[in-house]
């Protein structure tokens, strides 16, 4: 067989629904193992990742910065278990359609994340595009807000690309959305920056959940609970996207599995 046949035979073979991600063991290696990775991007300490899906014959390519992991706010009564992944506070209620230019609007888009200033003050616009009926996401001059949990209705994510959506919200120092169900995108975004876990519900909790409530997520029991209404609700298994997101992104797992090599220092 020629390398030329090699190629397409392994090119047809690719898959990039990462929403499917925790089907199967082998998808955290096939993840990187069938991806055509570049390490060019137009900005400094960037990398990007170039997806082919054979579906559709459609090339996807997602800008991952070497950012710093957001740091959870302390001042309200917020924390978090990294090793157990626990992440307890404040919830903020949205319902469905919730679109990326309401998460960050475009003329944010300039900022670059791996700038250590830019990517807190990108984390400061967070949400800022949603109607006011929500009520405020981040107060005046704060970067940080006091919302460790977003939970949102279905489709969360929807409308553009922009890998700057999860971006924000982890800068902001939101930890977990809960949503029904994510926009593709917004989901495969999620899990390449390692920026948020997007964990979806069994139901809508975002019908019986108010802003403010104070709720606790345990990612490996698979659970919520709303402390404020004394009600527990049941998520979906993250399954193998979730080591991803604890590496800090698919580069850092790629990096910490060998897969490709650490940057020389």
């Amino acid at each position: 067989m020629t390398m030329a046949a090699i190629n397409a035979t392994r090119s047809s073979s690719v898959s990039t629904n990462l929403m499917h991600f925790a089907a199967k063991t082998s998808s955290k290696l096939a993840l990187l193992h069938t991806r055509h990775i570049s390490l060019h991007s137009p900005h400094k300490n960037a990398l990007n990742l170039h997806c082919s899906t054979p579906r559709k014959n459609i090339i996807s390519t997602y800008s991952v910065p070497n950012r710093p992991r957001a740091v959870a706010s302390q001042s309200y009564d917020a924390f978090t278990d990294q090793n157990k992944k626990i992440f307890h506070g404040k919830c903020f209620v949205v319902d469905d359609n919730i679109d990326t230019d309401q998460i960050i609007p475009a003329e944010y888009l300039t900022l670059v994340p791996s700038k250590p200033e830019e990517y807190e003050k990108l984390g400061s616009y967070a949400m800022i595009g949603l109607p006011a009926r929500y009520g405020r996401f981040m107060e005046d001059g704060q970067t940080k807000t006091q919302y460790s949990i977003v939970i949102a209705g279905a489709n969360f994510g929807c409308g553009s690309s922009r890998e700057h959506a999860p971006v924000a919200l982890g800068a902001a120092g939101v930890k977990a959305v809960v949503a029904e169900y994510y926009a593709r995108i917004f989901f495969r975004n999620s899990v390449a920056t390692g920026e948020i876990y997007p964990l979806e519900s069994e139901c809508r909790v975002c019908d019986e959940c108010k802003t403010g409530d104070i709720v606790t997520v345990e990612i490996e029991g698979n659970k919520l609970i709303n402390h404020t209404t004394g009600k527990e609700y049941v998520l979906k298994p993250i399954g193998d996207a979730g080591p991803v997101i604890d590496a800090g992104g698919i580069f850092e797992y790629a990096r910490k599995t060998g897969m490709i090599a650490a940057p020389s220092s």
